[in-house]
């Protein structure tokens, strides 16, 4: 797919005029897939139009969805970009050396997360991807316009186009929501045996997540793990049962 499986994704964004350059951008580097994530403002207004200029149609096209989740169904590889150090085990890479790695899988779509234009992603959000990226700026003023975020990480991600289509994994890559129902099934499960504490559960995860993401799980992998929390459940299960007798 290269390019052409790569999804932008918004995260709420409120300014119309930045849809509009975003579209533009897009389309200057040779991209299409735009889903926009509970949209603030009107993504087909007069003001967003006029910015597309002659990128129209990637408006008129954009997915619109509620749910962040429901953005990234489907996705092998996601990249969220940010601002901040969530935690010292979250490592912030440069958009150069990060990208590249979703154009590594051109056989399914990958999605590159973009938060709000005042406060950018939360920490559930970033929790949705698997690598972070910060753009570089001086350290004078280090904020950037959320169109200018975008055009620059789309021109990153089209000098490696032409890599990324001669380089076809050998490996299948687990879709993010196979990957996604793991997490949720773990979870419940230490929880349920006490491993997790409910007013811990969240940040216990994210290092459970982190851990996962660097292994790139396949999505045979992913099948023989949920297949492990199975049994794990049924034994405790029969075991009760057993207690109960």
């Amino acid at each position: 797919m290269g390019l052409a499986g790569l999804r932008i994704v918004l995260m709420e964004p409120a300014g119309p005029m930045n849809v509009g350059s975003i579209a533009r951008a897009m389309k200057n580097f040779g991209l299409n897939h735009l889903v926009i994530v509970n949209p603030q403002c009107d993504p087909l207004s007069m003001e967003a139009m006029k910015m597309a200029v002659h990128a129209k149609e990637i408006l008129e096209s954009a997915v619109l969805v509620a749910t962040l989740p429901e953005a990234l169904q489907g996705c092998v590889r996601v990249v969220a970009t940010t601002g901040r150090v969530r935690s010292q085990e979250t490592s912030l890479e440069n958009p150069r050396t990060a990208l590249p790695w979703l154009l590594e899988e051109i056989e399914k779509p990958v999605a590159l997360i973009f938060g709000r234009e005042d406060r950018g992603l939360s920490n559930e959000e970033l929790n949705y991807a698997q690598r972070f990226v910060m753009i570089p700026t001086h350290e004078s003023y280090q904020s950037l316009n959320l169109a200018t975020a975008v055009a620059i990480c789309c021109y990153e991600l089209a000098q490696f186009t032409e890599l990324s289509a001669t380089e076809s994994p050998s490996i299948e890559l687990a879709p993010w929501d196979v990957v996604e129902a793991y997490y949720q099934q773990l979870e419940s499960l230490l929880l349920k045996i006490g491993y997790l504490y409910p007013h811990t559960a969240a940040s216990r995860m994210e290092k459970f997540r982190q851990l996962y993401n660097r292994t790139h799980l396949q999505t045979t992998e992913v099948a023989m793990l949920r297949g492990i929390l199975r049994q794990v459940e049924w034994a405790l299960k029969n075991h009760s049962d057993r207690e109960i007798l």
